[in-house]
């Protein structure tokens, strides 16, 4: 059997703003979507969706300050 050498991918962070800030869309969408939802869940599920948003309001507020960073050090 051959040995096989692998390499490490190249480190490309030429567009980690534009993915991050596409998560963060996709992240409030989400949001949206489940609060809509909100109105045909049982009390326990509205608990859930509410923690559940409020974890991804935390997300996006770390993926901002990650977009901050990142084009900070593009520049």
């Amino acid at each position: 059997m051959a040995k096989q050498h692998n390499k490490p991918n190249p480190d490309d962070r030429s567009d980690n703003v534009e993915k991050l800030q596409h998560k963060v869309q996709d992240t409030i969408e989400n949001i949206e979507e489940a609060h809509d939802t909100m109105q045909y869940a049982s009390p326990e599920e509205k608990e859930k969706i509410t923690e559940k948003n409020r974890r991804r309001e935390e997300a996006i507020s770390g993926m901002r300050s990650e977009i901050k960073d990142e084009a900070h050090d593009q520049q």
